[in-house]
């Protein structure tokens, strides 16, 4: 298997492309952001990029990524291997994302935002960083989630600025987290409350 580029696709210059990568119809790949200096966009072998996605220069992307029709990924990320991006999701800029993250349909990743290996983001979750909207000093006291490893958030929750989610642990479907949750722990609702340890 080569790679292969659908005609409607556009590669700006400064792309590298793995071996039996696939980009459909109508993505846009390494589209330079506001102060771009070169900065190359990465993406590695056995990558499926569905058609109208949307990803930005500076992208350094591992092997085997997906994404879903109409992901849009911003500048400047690093994500690791065997990670999928849902339809209509949108990752930020400054984003970490480690090998294998899932991230479901129409969730919200904003910029500096990490999420380590394994962990699972449902649909419709977003996580959130500004305490202060439009705050004059909101873009320099930015405070993103962290997500540890094999952690799990249900659909259509949301995260509060600098919330930190434990390892192992799961936020159950439809929480308003606004604390901490430590590793290894069930939380849900709105708040989210402490219910449970994780027993698997």
């Amino acid at each position: 298997m080569t790679t292969t580029i659908a005609p409607t696709a556009v590669i700006h210059p400064n792309v590298e492309l793995g071996e039996n990568v696939i980009i459909e119809d109508f993505c846009i790949i390494g589209i330079p952001f506001r102060g771009y200096q070169g900065e190359p966009t990465t993406i590695g072998d056995g990558a499926a990029i569905r058609s109208h996605t949307v990803i930005y220069a500076g992208n350094r992307i591992g092997r085997g990524f997906q994404s879903g029709n109409k992901a849009n990924v911003r500048e400047l990320n690093t994500i690791g291997d065997d990670v999928s991006i849902g339809t209509l999701s949108v990752i930020e800029h400054h984003v970490t994302i480690g090998n294998g993250v899932r991230i479901h349909s129409q969730a919200f990743i904003p910029e500096l935002t990490i999420l380590e290996e394994d962990c699972w983001i449902g649909p419709n979750v977003v996580l959130t960083n500004a305490k202060f909207p439009q705050h004059p000093n909101a873009k320099a006291e930015l405070q993103a989630p962290y997500i540890e490893r094999l952690a799990r958030i249900g659909a259509n929750s949301t995260l509060l600025p600098g919330v930190r989610v434990g390892s192992r642990s799961l936020v159950g479907a439809g929480s308003l987290v606004t604390r901490d949750v430590p590793p290894g722990t069930i939380v849900a609702g709105s708040p989210a409350k402490y219910l449970r340890e994780v027993d698997y």
